[in-house]
């Protein structure tokens, strides 16, 4: 069956009194070592991912699919902010800041993710694409600039985006497929957080004492149980503890 960006594709989300909560299907897989291992957990995951994204894509447009907005532009755009946090400056001293140049690499997946769906694919249809493409790459060892630059060019000149070359930049900057996964679902409850405090019509306050919500989201989840069943509820609610005492306060 095809995707409709109406339709909830999975019971891995609940929606309750206008507030998201994530029953997590078990897909945090351990430690491993290549990505033969990762067997149905990886199709798993990649599923959670794209239906996690299509909730909340909805909910920025009830039918975002056949808006045709142009998500590989906000992939390489992201892609050049990566470069900014990592530097390229060789006239002046710069160090990398790769707390930042992670959370980068998350944003893209983001948007990478929502530049492959299509109105005539099911989610298990593109996972099974994506795994495809994944497995059968061999990762290039290229540094994060040349990954970054790499994935920026293919979005520029196909409008659309490569899950292998962008798994050359996760790899870069020095993230597993856990860790990607872990602080993807992080960053997609706080775009729903974002969302239930007034993101859209501007009332959103995205620095909350002197630091931008991303930093906040990654202090807290260093705290969390990320192998926990409602690790998102508690990365949910961790945030607006936070918010509430640091902003509307």
């Amino acid at each position: 069956m095809a995707v409709n960006a109406r339709q909830v594709a999975s019971s891995a989300i609940v929606y309750r009194t206008g507030r998201l909560f994530f029953e997590l299907i078990d897909c945090y897989a351990p430690a491993l070592e290549t990505l033969a291992l990762l067997g149905e957990t990886l199709k798993h995951a990649l599923i959670n991912m794209l239906t996690m994204q299509n909730s909340m894509n909805t909910r920025v447009h009830p039918d975002w699919i056949n808006q045709n907005f142009e998500w590989y532009r906000a992939a390489w755009i992201e892609c050049g902010e990566l470069i900014e946090h990592y530097g390229y400056k060789w006239w002046k001293k710069q160090s990398p800041d790769m707390e930042q140049v992670r959370l980068e690499v998350i944003d893209i997946w983001h948007f990478g993710l929502s530049a492959m769906f299509q109105a005539d694919k099911s989610i298990e249809q593109m996972a099974a694409e994506i795994e495809q493409a994944i497995t059968g790459h061999t990762p290039s060892a290229l540094d994060v600039r040349e990954a970054t630059e790499a994935l920026a060019l293919n979005a520029l000149q196909t409008h659309g985006f490569s899950p292998a070359l962008f798994w050359d930049l996760m790899l870069a900057s020095g993230l597993d497929f856990n860790a990607l996964y872990s602080a993807y679902v992080g960053k997609n409850v706080l775009n729903f957080f974002r969302q239930d405090n007034g993101y859209q019509d501007g009332s959103y306050k995205k620095n909350w004492d002197g630091k931008e919500d991303n930093e906040h989201l990654v202090e807290l989840i260093e705290a969390l149980d990320k192998q926990a069943d409602d690790f998102a509820q508690q990365v949910y609610q961790a945030l607006e503890q936070r918010y509430q005492e640091l902003v509307r306060d």
